[in-house]
């Protein structure tokens, strides 16, 4: 088994640990800011179920710049509003949606690359 086969075989188990915080995140973090009448109409487009999830979580581990720059385009409605989700969320909930988020995004990227590359060879 080659290099980039690990690779993309710890990215999988990665992606899986991602999941597992998908659904720890949506049941304790984004549940109750569905329920908060206050957040209900921030937390982005949902294109299909669950993608709210992916818009909150965005929002609370991305850096504050970034997301600014994301909430002035003219596509800002796709994303969740990172300052009211910050005022109505705690400490655990931005860490769960840093670990999930970064978890997530950097499994899936080394996996999309690892892929293309050994296709490429």
């Amino acid at each position: 088994m080659g290099t980039l086969n690990y690779v993309i075989l710890f990215s999988s188990f990665g992606l899986m640990l991602g999941w597992v915080f998908y659904v720890v995140f949506g049941q304790v973090t984004v549940r109750k800011l569905r329920r908060n009448p206050i957040t209900k109409a921030h937390l982005g487009v949902e294109f299909i179920s669950g993608w709210d999830i992916f818009n909150v979580a965005q929002a609370l581990a991305t850096p504050r710049k970034f997301h600014k720059i994301l909430e002035k385009g003219k596509l800002a409605f796709l994303n969740a509003d990172s300052e009211i989700l910050l005022k109505n969320t705690n400490t655990t909930d931005r860490v769960l949606a840093i670990i999930f988020f970064w978890t997530f995004f950097l499994s899936g990227s080394v996996m999309i690359f690892a892929i293309l590359i050994d296709t490429a060879m």
